[in-house]
C-alpha cells in the first residue's frame, strides 16, 4: 500500500512539473495535481489497455511511439474531468504527457511494491555475464 502511495506522489510532483514547464497546462495547485494523478491512475489502468488494444496497429508501425499519443489522450480526459487541471489542446497534452511519462517511470522504478527504494548493484561475473 505504501508503494501505491509513493508512486501516487511521483505521478503527482510530474503533474506538477509538467504545469510549470509547459504552457497550455495548468494545475490550480498540489490538491489540483494529486486529484489528476489519481483520476489519471484509474484512467490508466481500466481504460489505456483498450486503447492500446485498439490502436495495436498503428502502435507497431510507429514502434510504440503512438503510445504517447494515447497518453496525451488520457491527460486531455483527465482535464475535462477535473476543474482544476486544465490542458489547452492536443500539443500541450502530447508534451506534458512526456514529461509526465518520464518523470513517473523515473521516480517509480526506483520505488518497490513495499514502498522502499530498491537499487540492484550488478558485478560483472564469471565468463563476462553481469551478476546480482
Amino acid at each position: 500500500m505504501r508503494g501505491i502511495f509513493l508512486r501516487w506522489i511521483a505521478l503527482t510532483f510530474a503533474i506538477l512539473l509538467a504545469a510549470h514547464l509547459i504552457e497550455g497546462i495548468e494545475a490550480t495547485g498540489f490538491w489540483a495535481a494529486f486529484f489528476a494523478a489519481a483520476i489519471l491512475g484509474v484512467l490508466n489502468a481500466f481504460f489505456r489497455p483498450i486503447l492500446f488494444l485498439l490502436t495495436l496497429p498503428i502502435n507497431i508501425l510507429t514502434l510504440g511511439l503512438f503510445t504517447f499519443v494515447i497518453n496525451a489522450v488520457m491527460l486531455m480526459m483527465v482535464s475535462g474531468i477535473l476543474s482544476g487541471f486544465t490542458v489547452r489542446g492536443f500539443g500541450p497534452a502530447f508534451w506534458g504527457a512526456l514529461i509526465i511519462s518520464l518523470v513517473s517511470w523515473g521516480l517509480t522504478a526506483l520505488v518497490s511494491e513495499r514502498g522502499t527504494i530498491e537499487v540492484i548493484d550488478l558485478r560483472r561475473g564469471h565468463g563476462g555475464r553481469w551478476e546480482k
